[in-house]
């Protein structure tokens, strides 16, 4: 339980990290960058893959079902 606990902060606190990368490169937009010339800027960034890298530890953790090891009841 406190395994899942700490893999869903961490994936909570790599999505955030993310998603908040991604809005700051918005402002590239704004000086004058096509959507195709940003979309190439910011698959080349490696913390742009820290979102669907913590959505997916997220909803792993979340979603993935507990192991019972004693069932004997």
């Amino acid at each position: 339980m406190m395994f899942r606990g700490a893999l869903f902060l961490i994936g909570f606190g790599l999505a955030v990290l993310g998603g908040i990368s991604l809005i700051g490169y918005l402002n590239l937009m704004t000086m004058g960058m096509s959507l195709f010339e940003y979309i190439g800027f910011v698959i080349k960034r490696p913390e742009s893959y820290f979102l669907p890298l913590g959505i997916f530890l997220v909803t792993f953790t979340l979603f993935c079902p507990d192991r019972k090891t004693n069932d004997s009841d």
